[in-house]
């Protein structure tokens, strides 16, 4: 008998549910639900650029509405869907009370900003409001010899778990207080779909413990309590009320509830996967294993890679995380990644470009690599990999007054491409051999431009992934598993993914073009990003401070 998952992956502006046949990947009916509040899906402040909440009942909304219209647009028996995956953006830390309900999910889904509403918001993977708090908790560690960043590159993010738990309580004390625990968007769908009010039931990923909190079995789970009550002896206490354990993906998170059966159509009971990233599902859809990296290409990138757990493996800095089993069971998972991708691409358009991505694609087609005399730094949202440095921003080099926008968006393409070298290069300067990469997501499945451009600055064939829906395909394929249609993921993975017949092959022409603006590019990134000597890496931090003195 046919046998069904069902995928949610919730990304930054909308969710998307995907139901999967077991047997061979086929994707049988998809709908997309678009975040109701804010910008987009995104609670913004005019005030600070920096500011990225969401409201949890979208999350809630988006996935009735989207399962109930998959099954509507198909003729699955919700009785075939064997199991449910969920994957989400991250790190998106959420403050919920003493039986699991978010402190936000009762206020208003409203467009304006406010402190102290937003603070009890789900604090978005781009909110960078907690930079200050990051550079306190990275020189913490460093000063007690704490090896709690030894597994996620040496530096701590403002994009990531503790750091934004810890502002919120220095800039929203009230709302800290009221809440009892914090949770990751990706633990809390699938504990709140399931009916677990106790936040002390919830099973936690490994994916967001290892990569955001500094979870790790070396050192006995999260970062110690005499660690934390250094940073704020307020995080000292939340400690106990938060995890021992993590657990992979291919891990039963619970049951679907009898309020969420019937509100969605599905079938009561129906195992739910332990949730995980978007990007780490994504690679799992795109055939990830030793020596493949998974170039997750949106908004932002993520670049994912597995190592064998019996090879030793050296901690790599400037890397978000080499977490045992976050992204595939038994081997460690390894994630880079950039913080604006597609987000350049947009703004350009939105902002300065005055036409289209298909027009700007045309003509960028057509100028050759070097012709615009342009170079440009691809930090419009920070650097997350290597330099790992929200307070950074873009550059551009070479304008003159014959400058096309063409040669803009092409000159941008271009600098993301060699923010995508650096990654690489990074890898493999610590021995983990990249001989293959495989790109998934809107702007590897729509940008022949983009595509070619990574092949010829990265000298590496560019393959895409298959499915056009690969996180949402990752988190079908992990229900698929907790459903007992594959026994492994590894199983499942051959059986339900592939990668398609076109392969963007290196122009050695363009090659060596590129070679040498790579040269300049990293002339440019280590003089901003503080690398070299002399170094201007106060440039960037010192328009910020002018900005924020002048804004207020």
């Amino acid at each position: 008998m046919s046998s069904y998952a069902l995928g949610l992956d919730y990304g930054t502006n909308s969710v998307r549910a995907l139901i999967v046949d077991t047997a061979d990947g086929r994707e049988v009916a998809s709908a997309v639900f678009g975040y109701p509040s804010g910008v987009e899906g995104v609670i913004l402040d005019d005030r600070d650029p920096n500011v990225a909440r969401q409201h949890p009942k979208d999350y809630l909304d988006g996935f009735v509405a989207t399962i109930r219209a998959v099954l509507a647009g198909s003729t699955v028996d919700p009785k075939d869907i064997v199991g449910l995956g969920v994957d989400t953006t991250g790190s998106s830390p959420l403050p919920v009370d003493a039986h699991n309900k978010p402190l936000a999910l009762d206020l208003p889904q409203v467009i304006e900003f406010s402190s102290s509403d937003a603070a009890r918001m789900t604090w978005l993977w781009k909110d960078h409001t907690s930079f200050a708090e990051a550079a306190e908790i990275t020189d913490i560690a460093d000063s007690l010899a704490m090896p709690y960043l030894a597994k996620c590159g040496g530096t701590y993010s403002s994009e990531w778990f503790w750091s934004k738990i810890l502002h919120c309580a220095r800039v929203a004390p009230e709302a800290f207080e009221a809440a009892h625990s914090w949770m990751e968007m990706a633990d809390w769908i699938p504990a709140w779909v399931c009916g677990i009010r106790d936040p002390k039931l919830v099973k936690r990923g490994i994916c967001a413990a290892g990569h955001k909190a500094m979870f790790h079995t070396e050192w006995g789970g999260l970062p110690s309590a005499e660690f934390l009550g250094q940073l704020d002896t307020r995080l000292e206490a939340l400690r106990g009320r938060l995890y021992d354990e993590a657990h992979s993906s291919d891990q039963i998170a619970g049951y679907l509830s009898e309020e969420f059966a019937a509100l969605t159509g599905l079938v009561v009971g129906t195992p739910v996967a332990v949730g995980a990233f978007d990007a780490h599902m994504g690679a799992v859809a795109s055939g990830v294993k030793p020596g493949v990296l998974v170039k997750i290409i949106g908004t932002s990138t993520c670049d994912c890679m597995v190592h064998p757990l019996s090879e030793n493996l050296p901690d790599i800095p400037g890397l978000c995380g080499i977490v045992p089993g976050s992204i595939l069971p038994g081997m460690y998972g390894l994630e880079a990644g950039q913080s604006a991708v597609g987000d350049i691409f947009n703004w350009f358009v939105k902002e300065l470009g005055h036409e289209g991505h298909e027009a700007l694609n045309e003509k960028a087609l057509e100028l050759t690599p070097g012709s615009s005399g342009l170079l440009a730094l691809d930090w419009n949202n920070g650097n997350r990999t290597i330099l790992v440095d929200p307070r950074l921003s873009g550059l551009i080099v070479g304008f003159s007054l014959h400058s096309e926008a063409a040669e803009v968006y092409r000159a941008l393409i271009e600098a993301t491409a060699f923010g995508a070298l650096t990654i690489i290069r990074r890898l493999e300067q610590y021995g983990v051999v990249v001989s293959e990469v495989v790109n998934c997501g809107g702007i590897a499945e729509k940008s022949a431009l983009v595509m070619q451009i990574y092949a010829d600055v990265c000298n590496k064939p560019m393959k895409i992934s298959r499915s056009a829906q690969t996180c949402a395909l990752g988190a079908a394929i992990f229900g698929s598993v907790v459903g007992g249609a594959h026994s492994t993921v590894s199983a499942a993975q051959v059986k339900m993914t592939g990668v398609k017949e076109q392969v963007f092959m290196p122009n050695q022409e363009a090659v060596e073009v590129y070679g040498r603006l790579y040269k300049l590019y990293m002339e440019l990134h280590d003089a901003f990003g503080a690398v070299s000597n002399p170094s201007l890496g106060h440039v960037m931090k010192d328009l910020i401070s002018i900005r924020e003195a002048a804004r207020a």
